[in-house]
């Protein structure tokens, strides 16, 4: 009898899950179902389209300078088994007549999506902070001029880390999701490339 409780229980928390994608994201890329990005589930229909006034930059933590190369990726450098913290830097120069409300983040590696591991981030690398939902009201100096959301995520190579390719997909957003409408929910969506480099001692 209890066995069959806890199967019935297991069924039904697996049911709960694979409902939630529709209203949930960062989570509905690659772990709570395999969709490839963002717009899966959420149009790119907001106000924020113009790349012009939209901010998404990537901060070494400690210098405050950007990581952004040459080739327009971002460069994340890390020395084997040592950590280092990034400052994720997303939103809007002022004057928007609407300005987001909500930014929506996610560090994934394309060919993690389809596996079952429940971290999308590039194999082998520790990582505490690859995806958020943020309300927008951070400060950063430099960036005065701007709504922002700032986080920091921190980042280790372990033995078994090689160089690897994330997306970082952002959603700027406003209003509430509807669940299962295409209501509600203002949002545009931006993809960055970052690259990932081990350093050997």
């Amino acid at each position: 009898m209890n066995v069959r409780r806890s199967v019935s229980l297991a069924t039904v928390l697996a049911s709960l899950l694979l409902g939630m994608p529709a209203a949930a994201y960062p989570p509905a890329v690659g772990i709570l179902a395999k969709n490839r990005s963002c717009r899966s589930c959420h149009a790119s229909n907001g106000p924020w389209s113009d790349e012009a006034r939209t901010v998404i930059d990537v901060l070494d933590a400690a210098t405050k300078k950007s990581l952004r190369g040459s080739d327009g990726a971002f460069h994340i450098v890390a020395t084997r088994s040592e950590a280092r913290t990034v400052l994720t830097v997303i939103g809007r120069r002022k004057g928007d007549a609407q300005p987001p409300r909500r930014n929506a983040w996610l560090y994934v590696d394309p060919t993690q999506i389809e596996t079952a591991t429940l971290t999308k981030f590039a194999p082998g690398w520790d990582v505490n902070l690859p995806m958020s939902c943020r309300i927008v009201g951070d400060r950063l100096e430099g960036y005065e001029d701007a709504n922002l959301t700032v986080l920091p995520m921190t980042v280790r190579p372990t033995d078994a880390a090689r160089d690897g390719a994330l997306e970082l997909q952002v959603m700027l957003t406003a209003g509430e999701a509807v669940k299962g409408k295409d209501e509600g929910l203002v949002s545009n969506y931006y993809v960055r490339r970052v690259l990932l480099r081990v350093r050997d001692r």
